[in-house]
């Protein structure tokens, strides 16, 4: 069976469902495809920023996002290497929320018209057909379609479509988790960091009963082997936490074992993000299809949603252009063809320096916070922490601008 679309999204993660909408804002009809059998919300919440948040505004849906969420004025960073006294940094004059991945994708799935998301439907392979792509899925169905998106993530068929290498691991691993405290968990409304001895924690509260935390390390060997085990999992983590506060090891005794999720960090090689084909004919990726990054900076989940906005300007402005006054049908397809190839290229252009800045520093962030020596250590805590925690702010400071 062969079914025609105009634009189809493959993923219907956070990146896949923005752009999606940012489409339907425009005019414009697009099916996302979702391998799983319902939408996933893998990691469970994330740190929104500024520049999140405009996005959010583009598209409709900062307001009721809001009304869940609560404001984090400050962030507190604290060693666990030193004495060291704990630094405060305000966020005065910047929007950052904790926002629960699940509470994203629902809101905005409810947004899209029904049909929109197409769930149990995994790509196989693409080809092509003339000016369209064909979109082979496990099911047998076949979509031929005008534009071929790929927002599925660090392993992206699409990606690889395109040729883009394989993102390769940061030599660090992640545990995250959600802990629910029925009636409140009382810990206020500040984000919690800790660093050293080769580790990086923190809380961040996204409303007064849910707190979302996470911890990064260098993985030893036997180690790698914890990912499928949650209850080795919690273990390793409540001992990784040791010498944090009591809060931060009672947001992890309080966390359920479904609750718990562990994976390698991984990112595209900046050079890669500058010379890689992003974009190609009528087929391009977007998000962690095109720039996976390690959380340092907390700017994965809000690029791919500046991702979502962009190339939905960029696409809208190729769809709906008036083309010229062509009668034959295949020169039509033809100059569509070109405005749409236009409209990809302009989109992986604008996103192209922007990736290559949140991925570089993202990566250094990560390193020098993670370090274990003495001499790392000390400059880190003495000179360092005030600088890095600003650089959270400084690459929030971004307007990925309006859908039209």
């Amino acid at each position: 069976m062969e079914i025609v679309e105009d634009v189809v999204i493959v993923g219907a993660g956070i990146c896949g469902l923005t752009t999606s909408l940012g489409l339907h804002r425009l005019g414009i009809r697009s099916l996302v495809l979702e391998s799983s059998d319902r939408l996933r919300s893998t990691g469970f919440a994330f740190t929104t920023w500024s520049n999140a948040w405009k996005a959010f505004d583009a598209i409709g849906i900062g307001e009721s996002l809001r009304r869940q969420h609560n404001l984090i004025p400050s962030i507190i960073v604290a060693t666990t290497f030193s004495v060291q006294p704990p630094s405060e940094i305000s966020f005065e004059g910047h929007e950052v929320r904790c926002l629960q991945r699940r509470l994203l994708l629902e809101t905005l799935a409810k947004e899209l018209p029904n049909g929109s998301i197409r769930l149990s439907s995994k790509v196989v392979f693409i080809e092509e057909s003339g000016f369209f792509k064909q979109v082979h899925l496990a099911d047998g169905t076949i979509l031929r379609t005008k534009v071929l998106i790929g927002c599925d993530g660090i392993n992206s068929v699409v990606a690889k479509w395109l040729g883009l290498q394989k993102p390769v691991f940061a030599g660090r691993s992640a545990i995250r988790g959600l802990a629910n405290f029925k009636g409140g968990h009382g810990f206020g409304t500040k984000f919690r960091q800790f660093v050293g001895k080769g580790a990086r924690s923190g809380l961040l509260p996204c409303d007064d009963e849910t707190v979302y935390w996470f911890m990064t390390w260098t993985p030893a060997g036997q180690e790698e082997e914890l990912e499928d085990d949650p209850v080795k999992l919690k273990q390793f983590a409540i001992t990784k936490l040791k010498d944090t506060t009591d809060e931060m090891k009672s947001v992890v005794e309080k966390t359920l074992l479904d609750c718990f999720v562990s994976s390698p960090l991984r990112y595209r090689r900046p050079w890669e993000l500058l010379s890689g084909n992003m974009s190609k004919g009528n087929v391009c990726v977007a998000g962690d299809a095109f720039h996976p990054m390690t959380p340092d900076l907390g700017q994965g989940g809000c690029s791919a949603i500046e991702d979502g906005v962009v190339l939905a300007r960029c696409l809208a402005e190729a769809l709906l252009k008036p083309g010229a006054d062509i009668r034959e049908k295949a020169a039509e397809e033809e100059e569509e063809h070109k405005r749409i190839e236009m409209g990809l290229k302009k989109f992986a252009q604008e996103r192209r320096w922007r990736s290559f800045e949140l991925v570089t520093t993202s990566y250094i962030v990560g390193y020098i916070q993670q370090s274990n020596g003495k001499i790392m250590n000390f400059f880190r805590d003495k000179f360092l922490s005030r600088f890095l925690s600003g650089l959270l702010l400084n690459k929030a400071n971004f307007d990925c601008g309006k859908l039209n």
